[in-house]
């Protein structure tokens, strides 16, 4: 077996606890494991970074994006109810 050395250091590891984070505690760190993860593929898929670590990049980037639709939704609702204080005051 030989030793292939890529150009660059895998960061799988670090989408993956930006996904953790974003899903669990801060849903603002969901778009970073996001794009992130992207990158990560897209240098896998180019042979500058290991494959070894895709299922860990894949995962983080899930997570990246399910803690940006939460977040999204968040801001949705954020919204929708400060319309509803907005004219609930305004109507008084």
């Amino acid at each position: 077996m030989t030793d292939q050395y890529y150009q660059e250091d895998s960061q799988a590891t670090t989408i993956l606890v930006l996904g953790i984070l974003g899903l669990v505690l801060c849903q603002f760190l969901g778009p970073f494991a996001w794009v992130m993860g992207n990158k990560e593929l897209a240098a896998i898929d180019a042979g500058t970074r290991p494959p070894e670590n895709r299922g860990t990049a894949q995962a983080g980037k899930i997570l990246g994006i399910i803690s940006t639709v939460m977040l999204a939704i968040g801001v949705v609702f954020f919204a929708f109810f400060l319309v509803l204080l907005i004219v609930g005051a305004a109507s008084n």
